[in-house]
């Protein structure tokens, strides 16, 4: 299995390191992408011990043995659970999604069941 694109239904949006995005750290604007190396928890959905989210190296932590050394935001590694708010897809994404051949059929279904 590989996670080139999914989704979250927690956060409700893609991830994958197919994904392009920014830092969901407040008023971060570096480029990341959505795969493992920048998810807080270090597994898919933040995993036992983080929220799910994505940042950049600056706003990950690894925390110790107690939590499997787990990279994780600043918020999760001080144990105050998720309070950040996730960015926005790109425009880059958003793009892509709308115009290439390979999401048509995804296309084809939201228009279908009345989505966006």
């Amino acid at each position: 299995m590989g996670w080139s694109v999914g989704y979250d239904d927690n956060w409700k949006r893609d991830i994958g390191y197919g994904v392009p995005s920014i830092c969901d750290h407040p008023g971060c604007q570096v480029a990341i992408d959505r795969g493992l190396s920048f998810v807080c928890g270090g597994d898919p959905y933040g995993g036992e011990h983080g929220c799910g989210l994505y940042f950049c190296r600056e706003h990950l932590t690894y925390a110790g043995d107690c939590r499997d050394n787990a990279q994780l935001c600043k918020h999760c590694y001080a144990g105050k659970g998720n309070t950040y708010s996730p960015t926005p897809d790109t425009p880059e994404w958003i793009h892509h999604k709308a115009t290439h051949a390979s999401w048509a059929q995804w296309r084809a279904e939201q228009e279908a069941a009345g989505g966006d």
